[in-house]
């Protein structure tokens, strides 16, 4: 199954991933971007779920991380990414976009209502 992957877009228009993403070196990058394909390819095998975030393991250098979210069947949300080194800081990051996401979404649906 194929998946659309997109880095979420917070209200400011700031992208998060994007941010991160940009600072990594262009090995990393490559590494980093083939994962992301793969996985919008519907290769999940390198995602561990914990808490409604998917942690996207990438066993190369530091152990890059990318943190994710599903919203539905095809939808996959980029909202950060990270080291083995500081994963824990970076699950927290994670946790409170997503969270952040769920809020805004939330408030879009109550407004069509």
């Amino acid at each position: 199954m194929v998946l659309r992957v997109q880095e979420y877009v917070r209200e400011d228009g700031s992208i998060p991933y994007k941010t991160w993403f940009d600072r990594l070196d262009p090995h990393a990058a490559a590494k980093v971007a083939t994962a992301v394909v793969r996985l919008s390819l519907g290769n999940t095998s390198n995602v561990k779920w914990f808490s409604g975030l998917g942690e996207l393991r990438i066993n190369w250098g530091p152990g890059y991380r990318v943190y994710l979210s599903r919203d539905g069947e095809t939808l996959v949300l980029l909202f950060w990414g990270g080291t083995k080194k500081r994963q824990q800081a970076d699950i927290q990051a994670a946790l409170a976009l997503q969270a952040e996401y769920k809020a805004r979404k939330e408030t879009a649906t109550r407004r069509t209502r």
